[in-house]
């Protein structure tokens, strides 16, 4: 992976980091395209000004795109752009991750007592 690569992956974790982001890619997904106004309004804990300050970070990490029509601003989610890359990784990381466990838990002697389950492994399957 070359450092541009990198650079947009860890833009875009820092971006979906925090909740009020979550909550507006949550109401794109809903609507689809949106105005700024319209995200504002579905978005309770914050003002309007912070709302934009969001947009921009998720504009400038590449997990949104903008369209100016007049004074009017669209966002839309970019299913193409690096937040597509973040997630391939995400994927990735998790599916290696279930073929570890499954590695690990059909061979003896994998440091688990008896073939005990982890604490940790009994919680995600329950």
């Amino acid at each position: 992976m070359d450092v541009g690569d990198q650079q947009s992956r860890e833009l875009v974790f820092a971006a979906l980091a925090d909740q009020v982001r979550r909550e507006i890619l949550d109401t794109l997904a809903s609507h689809g395209e949106c105005s700024a106004g319209f995200i504002s309004e579905h978005i309770s804990s914050v003002g309007r000004t912070t709302v934009s300050a969001h947009l921009k970070a998720l504009k400038t990490s590449g997990v949104l795109v903008e369209r100016r029509a007049g004074r009017n601003r669209f966002f839309s989610i970019d299913p193409a752009g690096p937040a597509n890359d973040a997630l391939q990784f995400l994927r990735d990381v998790l599916e290696r991750s279930l073929v570890a466990a499954q590695t690990s838990n059909d061979s003896p002697g994998t440091g688990q007592a008896d073939g005990a389950e982890s604490e940790a492994g009994a919680r995600r399957r329950a």
